[in-house]
């Protein structure tokens, strides 16, 4: 499921598999996969559920068939860390690659990414340097307090708690768009979420896991 927004005179569209779909270009963005983070830590010691590398790539792999992407950009943390690098792991990645042989690749490099390395050579992703303009829009990973254009950015893994009638709580995915900026959600399965605090002007587009639809929520003014 989408739900179709205006943002800074383009019309892009949220998914409920936690990214966004900007029609015009063709491209689907995305933030923070951190692939290999199960590896890293099975390596530590740390026993984590296997194959969700792969899960993620066939959830890729459906909205850019479904979109009819040609091109993916990626905000940052497209890996996790040096030390799940590892051969398995490295391997699933290139054949889901190669697969996809004529879509565009663009990786604005994360935090992650600036200590595990760059992706192989021979996966043809184009990095950028620390943000990547597109008019409207200036992709990065991390948001900026000043953008000079509109910008879309990852990291903070947002998420907001969906209250309850009975008084209890749920954290949920969400994307925030502001007024001259705005962050995804984490798209990989296997990442952390922290909660969002909206400012005045925010509107916040909650993720239902159980609905599978993106819900506009309303910001209580402050």
């Amino acid at each position: 499921m989408m739900l179709e927004i205006d943002c800074a005179g383009e019309r892009l569209a949220l998914l409920a598999e936690k990214a966004v779909f900007w029609p015009r270009e063709r491209a689907m963005i995305i933030a923070d996969l951190h692939l290999g983070k199960p590896a890293a830590f099975r390596r530590a010691g740390v026993a984590v559920p296997e194959g969700t590398t792969l899960g993620d790539l066939e959830r890729l792999d459906k909205i850019l068939r479904e979109t009819d992407s040609r091109r993916l950009i990626v905000l940052g943390d497209f890996f996790h860390a040096r030390a799940g690098l590892q051969p398995e792991m490295l391997d699933t990645v290139a054949a889901w690659r190669e697969q996809n042989a004529a879509l565009e690749i663009i990786l604005i490099p994360g935090n992650h990414d600036r200590k595990s390395g760059s992706p192989p050579a021979l996966w043809r992703v184009l990095e950028t340097e620390e943000c990547w303009s597109r008019p409207p829009f200036l992709f990065c990973h991390e948001p900026h307090a000043e953008p000079e254009s509109y910008m879309l950015s990852g990291h903070l893994h947002p998420a907001i708690v969906l209250r309850e009638a009975y008084g209890g709580g749920v954290r949920a995915p969400c994307f925030c768009f502001g007024k001259r900026s705005a962050i995804l959600p984490a798209f990989g399965s296997f990442t952390g979420m922290s909660n969002l605090q909206p400012q005045r002007g925010d509107r916040i587009f909650a993720i239902s896991r159980v609905d599978n639809e993106v819900m506009e929520l309303t910001v209580p003014s402050r």
